[in-house]
């Protein structure tokens, strides 16, 4: 566990680094383009009507999910995911195309991954806000179950910022990797209970598709807004999540310390 020590000092030792330099990732990333910043917002929302359209009237027929108007069951799964894909992609791309600028002076390079998932908080923020208004406005009430929030962004952050790490480290190495990457990430959208209900599937099947930790933050949100349930319900699911996300931080600690010299000789 020395390896995860050594990388998560890292994180604090430059934690103003990493805001300084998600702050110019921010400003830079649609500074060529007309509509600026507001892309950040206008192409979520596109994607929303569209699958809106798609499995709510399409599929379902504008029935409601346990009661719940489809519109607010699909926007809970949506918006986490929209904060969780580009975090992952991104983040998975971050030392790559980062490492030939910060090769030649002493840099923390554990900390790209970070920047880039703290450059995609600032939207994601506004998209929670923009949902809370919309809970007011449907009249749906999470009550006291909002409380347990805080649990699930911190399982979040700790999710991408495991992951981003270990996959900031194959995606440098294996370049193959980051396409792949890609593919698999756009798949996760059908096999994680985002745009449509699981109930209807087998146990079975279910149960395979929860070993996916996507698929535990994703029910987590909708249980917090949705008034569903307290996350301590499932203890068994719980532990498997966290002892998940420590393994993928470990390896990918590990990987990366290893590595971490020989990133330029893959460029």
């Amino acid at each position: 566990m020395k390896v995860i020590q050594e990388i998560l000092k890292e994180q604090l030792a430059n934690i103003y680094l990493i805001f300084t330099l998600a702050r110019y990732d921010i400003k830079g990333k649609y500074q060529l383009h007309y509509l600026g910043a507001a892309w950040q917002y206008l192409s979520p929302a596109l994607q929303i009507l569209i699958y809106w359209f798609v499995f709510g009237i399409g599929i379902r027929g504008g029935q409601p999910v346990d009661g719940v108007p489809f519109i607010i069951w699909l926007l809970v799964g949506l918006i986490p995911w929209f904060f969780i894909s580009p975090s992952i992609i991104q983040g998975a791309n971050s030392v790559f195309t980062r490492i030939s600028l910060v090769s030649k002076m002493k840099f923390p390079v554990s900390v790209l991954p970070s920047v880039t998932i703290v450059s995609n908080t600032f939207n994601f923020i506004v998209m929670l806000l923009i949902l809370g208004i919309l809970l007011v406005i449907y009249g749906i009430n999470p009550g006291v179950y909002i409380l347990q929030l805080p649990y699930y962004l911190i399982s979040l952050f700790f999710f991408l910022f495991s992951i981003t790490l270990l996959f900031s480290t194959i995606s440098t190495i294996v370049r193959d990797f980051q396409l792949v990457l890609q593919s698999l990430t756009r798949m996760m959208l059908y096999l994680t209970p985002i745009l449509w209900d699981m109930s209807r599937l087998p146990v079975s099947l279910v149960k395979i598709l929860m070993l996916n930790p996507i698929f535990y933050l994703i029910e987590g949100f909708r249980k917090t807004f949705l008034g569903q349930g307290w996350f301590f319900n499932d203890l068994i699911y719980m532990s498997y999540f966290w002892i998940t996300c420590i393994l993928i931080l470990y390896i990918g600690a590990l990987v990366h310390m290893k590595f971490r010299k020989q990133f330029m000789d893959y460029i």
